[in-house]
């Protein structure tokens, strides 16, 4: 079955030449110029990724993905004509994937639309191996169930994106063990997806957000300046 990918963009010249290089290289592909109307496209209809713009009327991407977070953990890809740090780092905390700007190469969109799918099947394969023997990851108060991709804290849900989950695991696999932003880059992208350290800062950035909410006291990610991140269990 072919995989299926929503782009939602105001600029109908983006909408039509990246709809049919991607429906050329097999995709299923559905678009809208409309950002209202592609979020509850998203919502209906779940896709298997979603290629968004960032300026657009009414409702921007940012503004759209903050929504889309709050129910869904679909891979985004933001297209933008902004090319700011600040614009890209805004992205990536609002829980993007991946980030390309205009004007860009349609070859290195299919390329990034492809790494981040295999990021995101990777991820499935490692819940369907696990939930074959009803494996949990449980360290303290955290708890990620493979099998319904679910992460929780002290009991509560925590809604992570593919390349956060990856991150997470990455980091309790062995607590207390420093993972350098190489490493976790390695656990979160795929070889050719060029992202720099500063993009796992962001991530990590997120990461604490999120449990921050459900636990204000929330500290078990450390920051080894220099050197990277690791997970420590709480002290009972």
């Amino acid at each position: 079955m072919a995989r299926r990918v929503t782009l939602i963009d105001d600029d109908l010249n983006i909408l039509t030449s990246v709809s049919m290089v991607l429906e050329t290289e097999g995709f299923s592909v559905r678009r809208h110029s409309d950002a209202q109307a592609g979020l509850q496209d998203l919502l209906d209809f779940p896709p298997d990724l979603v290629v968004l713009d960032i300026k657009m009327p009414r409702l921007d991407g940012l503004e759209l993905l903050r929504r889309l977070r709050r129910r869904s953990s679909l891979p985004v890809i933001f297209l933008t004509s902004k090319d700011q740090e600040s614009d890209e780092l805004a992205g990536l905390r609002e829980g993007a994937d991946d980030y390309i700007t205009k004007p860009f190469s349609l070859d290195l969109l299919i390329q990034r639309v492809r790494a981040v799918l295999r990021r995101s099947d990777k991820s499935t394969k490692i819940m369907s191996s696990n939930s074959e023997d009803g494996a949990l990851v449980t360290r303290g108060q955290l708890t990620l169930d493979p099998a319904r991709y679910l992460c929780k804290w002290d009991g509560k849900k925590i809604s992570v994106t593919v390349t956060e989950f990856l991150l997470i695991e990455a980091l309790v696999k062995h607590p207390g063990h420093v993972k350098s932003r190489d490493q976790l880059l390695d656990a979160g992208y795929d070889h050719d997806t060029f992202v720099d350290d500063r993009t796992i800062d962001s991530h990590i950035k997120r990461i604490r957000k999120k449990f921050k909410v459900v636990d204000p006291a929330f500290s078990q990610i450390e920051t080894l300046y220099g050197v990277g991140y690791r997970f420590v269990e709480a002290k009972t």
